[in-house]
């Protein structure tokens, strides 16, 4: 006989059971990359020969971004032209840190005939580090100028961050000064993914911490081990899928592969990729 007790019991189960299932099939299901790129240092060697057939095999493996500091052939118009026909969109150009304002216009003249809308200054400091309390507020007036201008020019600044912002100086972490003295609608940050978790900080704090000023996040591994090698993205021990998630409820549009000193730069590419394209977050 069937108890009421029973009913509700064996009701509830098979409930749970059911959302569980569900729950499981939408985990599995998940969201993937709708796209993502490279910044072109990975293959420099590799684009010193036939650059069109690089940049073509690399679009084959599934890229369809690229972050480049400078024109490949004849001008910065032809280059733009061969990449959009190839399926590469170019996002984002490099600016030195302390340039004259005469380089600066420069600068901002040549990404902008490249049609980018990211300027990234690669080092924001006036040292080589680690850095002080003074050294911070040096780069964080220096970054806020430089974003008055790039706004000024009709692009967005971002700083790409190393291992020495996460250690600690006087008061605090310097990459915490940055982010909290410089003007968050002018100075935004490339965050490099290794680089964070090689300094001693967890990416998705850090990603948490700041919503809305990460607009591109260099995908870079780390190797298994002490030594924390560099790696292609996927062959690492970084947990990239619950980046991947926080990036995408962020609103976080370009993920730019990269690895320093990387013996392979076409290889690491086409692995990358392939993981890339399959990842489920």
């Amino acid at each position: 006989m069937l108890t009421r007790r029973r009913f509700i019991t064996r009701s509830s189960a098979a409930l749970a059971a059911t959302i569980f299932s569900s729950g499981l099939m939408s985990c599995s299901e998940g969201e993937k990359l709708k796209n993502f790129g490279f910044i072109s240092g990975i293959i420099g060697k590799e684009l010193e020969g036939d650059w069109k057939k690089i940049l073509q095999k690399a679009h084959e493996f599934g890229y369809t971004e690229i972050e480049t500091g400078n024109y490949l052939g004849e001008s910065a118009s032809s280059f733009v032209k061969f990449l959009k026909q190839t399926g590469l969109i170019p996002v984002a150009g490099g600016l030195e840190f302390s340039s004259k304002d005469e380089d600066l216009r420069k600068s901002f003249t040549l990404i902008n005939s490249m049609q980018m809308k990211y300027t990234v200054v690669y080092w924001p400091w006036y040292t080589g580090g680690p850095f002080s309390l003074e050294d911070c507020k040096k780069s964080a007036d220096r970054l806020n100028y430089l974003g008055v201008q790039c706004k000024n020019h009709g692009q967005v600044l971002c700083w790409h961050n190393h291992n020495m912002e996460f250690t600690p100086m006087e008061t605090g972490l310097p990459f915490d000064y940055l982010m909290e003295n410089t003007d968050r609608n002018l100075v935004f940050c490339e965050l490099d993914l290794y680089w964070v978790k090689k300094g001693g900080g967890d990416p998705l704090t850090v990603m948490k911490k700041y919503p809305g000023r990460f607009p591109i996040l260099h995908v870079k591994d780390m190797a298994a081990g002490d030594t924390m090698d560099f790696e292609c993205p996927g062959s690492g021990i970084i947990d990239f899928p619950v980046l991947f998630r926080e990036a995408h409820n962020q609103g976080i549009k370009h993920y730019m592969v990269e690895r320093d000193n990387v013996p392979d730069g076409i290889a690491c590419l086409k692995s990358a990729a392939e993981y890339l394209r399959t990842v489920t977050f």
